[in-house]
């Protein structure tokens, strides 16, 4: 079992509003570049994201239910099948979103005992609490040339360190993708 986090990011960090539906002054910032950028698997999730379980919070699953489940590209439709844990203590009602249920009780004790990959998409309150708990395995990073300046960053003043291994970059459209995973512990 993995931990996988894919994130649009900007060149210097910024990973909050990528697509403009928290209607932050910069947001929309990824989609500016056109849908070559951001559309399909852009994240080379392929057969993981089949066996594998997708973690959301509240606001990223609320978002991501109102648009996929209406999409029928071949994309979408493992996104549709793919099992979904939601991290939320308020939201009660799935069903918007097929294959999708509330965690029930702590986060990190659900990743910690979940045997198939996991991967977390945007949800930045749910990746800081594992990056944490030092539980992230690998950063899928899709960064786009773009400066904010400010906004919420994957990597936040005082995290823990870690140390990254680059398994592979390669231009995305206008953004590059870029996988990092953890280093094998000296021994």
């Amino acid at each position: 079992m993995s931990v996988i986090v894919i994130e649009f990011i900007t060149l210097d960090g910024i990973v909050s509003d990528p697509d403009g539906s928290d209607s932050t002054p910069a947001g929309g910032w990824a989609f500016r570049h056109g849908p070559e950028t951001v559309a399909g698997d852009k994240f080379q999730l392929g057969s993981t994201l089949d066996a594998g379980v997708l973690l959301l919070g509240r606001r990223t699953w609320q978002l991501f239910s109102r648009l996929w489940p209406k999409r029928d590209d071949p994309f979408s439709a493992r996104m549709n099948a793919v099992p979904k844990l939601v991290a939320s203590h308020t939201l009660t009602n799935t069903s918007a979103w097929a294959n999708s249920r509330v965690i029930d009780g702590d986060l990190v004790d659900a990743v910690t005992h979940e045997h198939r990959d996991v991967i977390i998409t945007g949800s930045l309150s749910v990746v800081h609490t594992l990056m944490a708990k030092d539980l992230i395995d690998e950063y899928r990073l899709l960064t786009f040339p773009t400066v904010l300046g400010t906004g919420e960053r994957l990597f936040p003043a005082g995290a823990p360190p870690a140390l990254l291994q680059c398994r592979s970059a390669e231009r995305a459209g206008a953004a590059v993708l870029a996988r990092y995973a953890r280093t094998a512990p000296a021994g």
